[in-house]
């Protein structure tokens, strides 16, 4: 019995240590952050673009429809020496503390990135333990990242989450901007020979009426849209260059993030005639040393179906399938090499040659990155290998348009 009323002694003096919810803090009391934008003014200070939800539409959904009337989102701006002073400075004009937790959008300006580079301002965002690494990362193209912030969008009515699905399509669909998070972006700033690559978002059609809500409403055509624009090169930390297209394209082939995308082929002097899809492929990037030359292989492996076909062809004869597949590595084959190229020309090793050699020869490679941009990697062998399959040609394997040649 003795036993009994000490255990229930010794409870009721554990429960009253217990502090509680020490640091909660309500949702009316917090400013939750989707997007910011980080530019720099004419006085050379930081300009911070805070996108900032309004809690009536978290009621109503943020994908659409519902919500509360006005703006899906708040949008503030504020000024300092630092990133870190200006997510302060912005207490002067928002009721609410900054949260963190839920921005998944982190947008750099093009002007920003090319002249002071990108390295001095990741630091604030890696140290809050309230910002996420798994934050995108992009680049305002020919735009201002206030610009892009404060955009307005139909459908999504979130514009952070609008333009995060838009790069996350147009690489599983296209493979020409692959999306790059904090982590990852770090990562490659820090890795040996390794330079990042980010995706550009660009502002068309009539940007004075990108912040108004007749932008979302009154017509099925947006007045402003915020569209997917490149990958954005970088060496040292600063903006260089721009990829678009396929060059992008040939780009991601040898980094292995196609996951899907359209090879056109010719055919019989008809240009684009055959349409080919990428369904999966694979590609291994191996690094060794001839005759005390470095020396890069790439291997590219492609599947994929006949998506379009434009001039009269038997996908049922095998000896056609073998020359569609023969000219889709040539086509591959031919982007990656432009790539490469381009690469070599712009000095920075954004294909991650430096970190394939570091991995096979760690003492070959301490040779060689002390001026592996400069000299070694512009003047770098490249030798690459391209195999095509087609696998499937949709539901018809001979196309209507050879009957529409034999009727006439």
């Amino acid at each position: 019995m003795k036993r009994k009323w000490f255990f229930l002694f010794l409870i009721l003096t554990s429960t009253s240590l217990i502090s509680g919810c020490w640091n909660a803090r309500e949702l009316p009391d917090l400013a939750i952050v989707s997007a910011l934008g980080i530019d720099k003014n004419e006085d050379g200070k930081y300009v911070g673009t805070f996108q900032i939800v309004n809690p009536s539409y978290v009621t109503g959904g943020l994908q659409g429809g519902g919500g509360g009337q006005g703006p899906p989102v708040t949008v503030y701006s504020s000024t300092g020496d630092n990133i870190y002073e200006l997510t302060r400075r912005l207490s002067t004009k928002s009721s609410r503390t900054l949260y963190y937790a839920h921005t998944n959008l982190l947008v750099i300006s093009e002007d920003l990135a090319k002249k002071d580079g990108i390295t001095n301002i990741l630091d604030a965002f890696e140290r809050d333990y309230e910002f996420r690494t798994t934050a995108m990362i992009v680049i305002a193209h020919r735009s201002k990242a206030e610009d892009i912030i404060k955009t307005l969008t139909p459908l999504d009515k979130v514009p952070a989450v609008k333009v995060i699905k838009t790069l996350k399509n147009a690489e599983s669909l296209l493979g020409e901007e692959p999306t790059v998070t904090l982590q990852e972006v770090i990562r490659y700033l820090v890795s040996p020979g390794k330079e990042p690559l980010i995706s550009g978002i660009t502002l068309n059609g009539k940007k004075k009426n990108a912040k108004k809500v007749a932008n979302t409403q009154g017509s099925s055509t947006p007045q402003a849209r915020l569209e997917s624009d490149g990958i954005a090169v970088f060496n040292d930390g600063k903006l260089v260059d721009w990829l678009h297209g396929k060059t992008a394209r040939g780009t991601a082939w040898v980094l292995n993030r196609i996951k899907s995308t359209i090879v056109n082929i010719s055919w019989e002097r008809e240009k684009t005639a055959i349409e080919y899809t990428v369904m999966r492929q694979k590609t291994k990037v191996s690094a060794h040393t001839k005759k005390g030359q470095p020396k890069i292989s790439i291997q590219i492996r492609a599947e994929g179906d006949i998506g379009e076909v434009s001039v009269p062809v038997n996908l049922n004869d095998p000896h056609v399938l073998r020359k569609i597949e023969i000219e889709v590595a040539k086509t591959i084959k031919k982007d990656v090499n432009d790539a490469i190229h381009r690469a070599q020309e712009n000095k920075t090793d954004i294909l991650g040659f430096g970190e394939a050699f570091h991995r096979s020869d760690p003492k070959e490679w301490n040779k060689l990155k002390t001026n592996w941009n400069d000299v070694t990697f512009p003047k770098l062998e490249v030798n690459v290998t391209v195999e095509a399959f087609v696998r499937r040609s949709g539901l018809r394997n001979k196309s209507y348009l050879s009957e529409l040649k034999n009727n006439r």
